[in-house]
């Protein structure tokens, strides 16, 4: 059966305008040099376009008219000529800019009469315009490239500006007036002590006075830790929603970059702003990412995550009582946070979040349901029942789920089916229908569930079936759904051997059936494996090891230096593998021989399955108790 994996996500997202990017210099010199080339073409198309069509004749033509008194005048401009004849039509014609029109004329023959007839004018440019004029040419020019050059210098400066803003911060503040990004703790479901425990925060924030009138400090660090997706961020949010004070929030990452000491600069500055804005809030999100353990012998003491950590030490142990900056922070590992991030004066409040229980679900997914229509048939308490291990995420995934099915199908209003197929979509992965199996494939994968089911029902520590299916979703060609019928914090261990035997019941059922193994139970064994490890290395619930812890949760050794892989001896880890080995053969047997004891059972569950594809509880059990098998209830 696979793992369910947990996708973070945050409740209620708050929507980031993107930034936009700087335009590299190419972009300009491309787009002046296109600039340039339209305007060209431009001119010469309004240029030919608004061209004078008037008609030009000779000098010996304008003779002629003015000699035949079909001339009524002439406008003289420098060397141009403007006939206007008597019948009102203009034409144009050109002299020898240093010679007098009348006595043009009169070389041409016309006499003195005719000449007195024509009225002769002479219009003159002041010498600014035809100045102007000439030098239109050169300045357009000028003025072209003059824009060119500016674009460049513009883009030199804003190179320049960077590399003098390279060390700010990049923090992204909510507005606490802000009321469309606004969290409170009413929009936080779950997290009962959590949000205690920041609410002294809030007061603090609120009313500082009363704290340092009787000489209380508040911790000047909170840090949230637990699994991804359990509203870490959200929390954060809520802090300073209720609260009323900006909120500077980063990742870590954000810290880190190419060139040492900008990440140490932009800690500086993030500091300074949030003291000037005091009181604030300071969120550093996925903090580890700068605050590993120091001394791993990587880049020494020039590394640039060390540089940052270093100053971000100094900054959180340089705060004076009445700053009023609070300095909040969220990990998913926080086994592997620097000690001095932890120590008492800097991040000495810690709040762990849990994987919400049922309540704690149920409420979640009422903040969901919000502006959400459903149907008559949906009962959010069974849904919260059936999601045992979901996160806040997964349960805001699940509800969006629903909705998407429905909106596929048509319908106006969430019904329960859709919310139950959202549980295993967001569990397993999506419904793969169009990936048909040939007849044998479906006859192993039914064999396969069925076996996994079986052996889960019978054993007594193993958890109770809801559902058993040979549709493939996602990766798993088929899948055995089972719940626990109340939420444990604590396991034994032979919940943990009985679950290992349910995982390889599977490959039992191949084994014993076809006499022949698939590369379908890979998963399986992988799953198993590393809870057999686990149980040997982390947990102490092998004999002959003993209580000992040789790696941690993580899966990595305990007590061992940077690039030592183990910090055990051979002799330990040939001890471990064998006893890893010896707990997995033991599982397969227990497996096999429910299987065996049982085949008529296998038999009859695997037949239904590659009739009806998928068996609910209901039908399931009916198929046990005509059997025998007793169905597993909750001892009150």
């Amino acid at each position: 059966m696979p793992k369910k994996e947990q996708d973070p996500n945050i409740q209620n997202p708050q929507a980031k305008k993107p930034t936009p990017p700087k335009k590299p210099l190419s972009s300009y010199i491309f787009s002046t040099f296109l600039i340039f080339v339209v305007i060209v073409v431009l001119y010469s198309l309004f240029s030919g376009a608004g061209a004078d069509k008037t008609p030009t004749v000779s000098l010996s033509d304008v003779a002629r008219l003015a000699q035949a008194g079909e001339v009524k005048s002439i406008v003289v401009n420098s060397q141009d000529l403007t006939i206007t004849k008597t019948d009102g039509t203009i034409e144009k014609s050109e002299k020898e800019d240093d010679t007098s029109l009348v006595s043009v004329l009169s070389s041409y023959g016309v006499d003195a009469a005719h000449l007195s007839a024509i009225d002769i004018s002479v219009s003159t440019q002041s010498g600014f315009v035809a100045i102007l004029i000439s030098l239109a040419p050169i300045l357009g020019s000028i003025l072209i490239f003059g824009i060119f050059f500016w674009l460049l210098t513009r883009q030199a400066k804003g190179a320049g500006m960077q590399a003098f803003t390279f060390g700010q911060s990049k923090a992204r503040v909510t507005d606490p007036n802000d009321k469309n990004n606004k969290v409170t703790f009413k929009d936080v479901a779950g997290a009962r002590e959590a949000k205690e425990e920041l609410k002294e925060i809030v007061d603090f924030l609120k009313n500082p006075k009363k704290f340092l009138e009787i000489g209380a400090r508040i911790p000047k660090g909170v840090l949230l830790a637990g699994s991804p997706g359990t509203g870490k961020t959200l929390l954060a949010r809520a802090v300073a929603g209720e609260a009323g004070v900006p909120f500077f929030h980063l990742s870590g990452s954000e810290f880190v970059e190419m060139f040492v000491g900008v990440g140490a600069s932009r800690v500086r500055d993030l500091f300074k702003m949030a003291k000037r804005a005091a009181p604030a809030i300071i969120f550093i999100d996925e903090i580890d990412a700068v605050g590993r353990v120091r001394g791993g012998g990587y880049g020494g003491g020039n590394d640039e995550r060390e540089q940052t950590l270093n100053q971000i030490l100094v900054e959180m142990d340089g705060f004076e009582p009445n700053d009023k900056v609070i300095v909040m922070a969220a990990t998913n590992r926080s086994d592997v946070l620097d000690p001095a991030l932890l120590r008492p004066g800097r991040f000495d409040r810690r709040v762990m979040l849990d994987l919400p229980d049922r309540r704690d679900r149920e409420e979640i997914l009422n903040v969901h349901a919000n502006k959400k229509p459903f149907g008559e048939d949906v009962n959010l308490k069974v849904i919260a029942e059936r999601t045992p291990g979901f996160s806040g995420a997964d349960l805001y995934s699940l509800m969006n789920e629903g909705a998407i099915l429905a909106a596929r199908e048509n319908r106006k209003k969430i019904s329960q089916f859709d919310l139950i197929r959202s549980i295993e979509k967001v569990m397993i992965g999506p419904e793969r229908k169009s990936h048909l199996l040939t007849k044998k494939e479906k006859l192993i994968v039914a064999y396969h569930e069925a076996g996994h089911a079986l052996v889960a029902s019978v054993l007594p520590d193993a958890d109770p079936v809801h559902k058993v299916s040979i549709v493939a979703r996602g990766s798993a060609g088929g899948y055995t759904l089972k719940l626990p019928l109340e939420e444990k914090k604590l396991q034994t261990k032979q919940e943990y051997l009985d679950d290992i035997s349910m995982s390889l019941g599977g490959y039992a059922a191949e084994q014993l059936t076809f006499n022949d193994v698939t590369t379908g139970p890979s998963n399986d064994l992988q799953v198993a494996s590393s809870l057999a490890r686990a149980m040997v290395t982390r947990w102490g619930m092998s004999d002959a090891v003993g209580p000992l812890a040789l790696e941690s949760d993580g899966g990595r050794t305990m007590f061992g230096q940077p690039g030592v892989e183990k910090a055990y001896s051979d002799e330990t880890g040939t001890l471990v593998d064998g006893e890893v080995q010896r707990i997995m053969r033991e599982g397969l047997d227990r497996a096999k021989e429910v299987l065996t004891t049982h085949k008529v059972v296998l038999d009859i569950i695997a037949n239904k399955l590659i009739e009806v594809e998928t068996i609910e509880q209901p039908e399931y059990e009916a198929i046990l108790s005509a059997h025998g098998i007793p169905l597993k209830k909750l001892e009150i």
